[in-house]
């Protein structure tokens, strides 16, 4: 089964914490991803940029509309993401509950991804 981790935080929070305390958790993500892609779970993933240089588009009715940002009402944003292959929920949210961010703030969703399959 694959699950998709979408990390979430507060932007400004996360620039109010101490670089040192940034850098120790950027280093210990880099650790747990190493270690995902060695067992084999990790099958892709990304950090995104911020949100000042994100848009939304919505459409309604043949027409779109363009926003700034994101869409969401929200204070934190999807800051990245990683798709990991496992046996089960549960061993989804075990790998997800190693993510190191999750010690500052962020927030972490775990949802399982639904796959199309065509005749090519």
């Amino acid at each position: 089964m694959h699950f998709t981790l979408l990390c979430s935080m507060n932007e400004g929070k996360w620039e109010s914490l101490p670089e040192s305390t940034r850098d120790e958790v950027m280093r210990d993500y880099g650790a747990v991803l190493q270690d995902l892609a060695k067992s084999g779970h990790l099958k892709a993933g990304a950090k995104l940029e911020s949100v000042s240089k994100a848009a939304t588009i919505r459409g309604k009715n043949g027409r779109f509309k363009v926003t700034d940002g994101p869409f969401a009402e929200t204070k934190e944003h999807l800051g990245g993401f990683h798709l990991i292959e496992c046996r089960d929920f549960d061993e989804a949210m075990s790998i997800a509950k190693r993510i190191p961010s999750l010690r500052v703030g962020a927030a972490i969703e775990v949802r399982p991804v639904a796959f199309t399959e065509t005749d090519s």
